[in-house]
C-alpha cells in the first residue's frame, strides 16, 4: 500500500544540499516520488511517496539520519523532527 506524507523542515536549501549530497545519487527503494519546495516565510516542505511506509522507515534510519547528524550535528538531531502530515494516496500514476 503506498504510504505518502507531507513535512515543512527549517532548513533552507543549501543545508538540505548539503544532507543530499551525504546521501548518494543512488535512489532508495520503495521510493516513488520525493518533491521539495521552499515555503514563502523559510524552510522546505518535502512531500514523499513510497511504496509502502516500511521501506520510507528503511532509508530514514539507513541513509537519511547519518546524513542528517553529520550536516546538524547531535544537538539538533536531540529535538524532535518536525510532524509529518500523513496523506491518503488515491492514485499514484506514474510514466
Amino acid at each position: 500500500m503506498p504510504y505518502a506524507f507531507s513535512q515543512d523542515v527549517p532548513i533552507d536549501a543549501a543545508t538540505y544540499h548539503r544532507v543530499s549530497g551525504l546521501i548518494g545519487d543512488e535512489p532508495p527503494q520503495g521510493m516513488v516520488s520525493h518533491v521539495v519546495v521552499e515555503l514563502p516565510d523559510g524552510g522546505l516542505r518535502i512531500t514523499d511517496v513510497w511504496e509502502s511506509e516500511e521501506a520510507c522507515n528503511k532509508f530514514g534510519d539507513t541513509r537519511l539520519m547519518p546524513a542528517l547528524r553529520t550536516v546538524l550535528g547531535d544537538e539538533m538531531m536531540d529535538m524532535p523532527p518536525p510532524p509529518r502530515e500523513e496523506l491518503a494516496v488515491v492514485h499514484v500514476w506514474q510514466p
